[in-house]
């Protein structure tokens, strides 16, 4: 009977190894015995954890979809609450460094192109869109008619997913400062424009 308190622990372990794994080999290389012996761990352990290859991609893509949503609430929590702060504090979460690190791009763009073919994936994938895209209307109809609001929000989402796209494919450092004040200027205009 294993001790009170591993499974936790070897999980972790698990997804870490799996995270690290996609960034040194990609994907279609990492195997459930690579994955395994990246963590120390047998590959018993990862069929008794997760099932097989596809379950540990599904508890790994979970385990960075809550990376996110906990940064993003960081900052929100230490925002102000009017829009303006939020929707920053929305782009800040999402330009985290936990979500723009080396190793943090590879894997999401391994999911992002995974989620195309597993339907698990694209599902965790499509209610991560949703999320975004519900916390940014919600914002932006603090200030905005529905309809205007829901374009902004599509805007916000797209211009999002676009920078960290282009500076995860241009390689080197992200510049997350540079790609903040873009989606900052996106937000400041569309509400210095409702103010007139």
């Amino acid at each position: 009977m294993p001790k009170k308190g591993v499974e936790p622990v070897r999980r972790e372990q698990l997804i870490r190894a799996t995270f690290q794994t996609i960034d040194e080999i990609g994907l279609a290389d990492a195997t459930v015995a690579t994955i395994a012996r990246k963590a120390g761990l047998s590959t018993g352990i990862v069929a008794h954890y997760f099932g097989d290859k596809d379950g540990l991609l599904n508890a790994a893509m979970r385990q960075i979809l809550r990376e996110l949503k906990a940064a993003v609430a960081q900052y929100r929590q230490h925002a102000g609450d009017t829009p303006q702060q939020q929707l920053r504090a929305i782009i800040d979460g999402n330009f985290d460094e936990s979500q723009t690190n080396g190793t943090a791009m590879r894997v999401w763009l391994t999911f992002w192109a995974a989620s195309m073919h597993q339907p698990e994936l694209a599902r965790l994938q499509r209610a991560n869109d949703q999320r975004l895209y519900s916390n940014l209307c919600h914002q932006f109809r603090r200030v905005l008619a529905d309809g205007p609001a829901r374009h902004a929000a599509r805007g916000l989402a797209a211009l999002i997913d676009g920078l960290w796209l282009r500076g995860s494919l241009v390689g080197g450092q992200f510049n997350a400062d540079k790609a903040r004040q873009i989606a900052y200027a996106y937000v400041d205009s569309l509400l210095h424009d409702n103010a007139l």
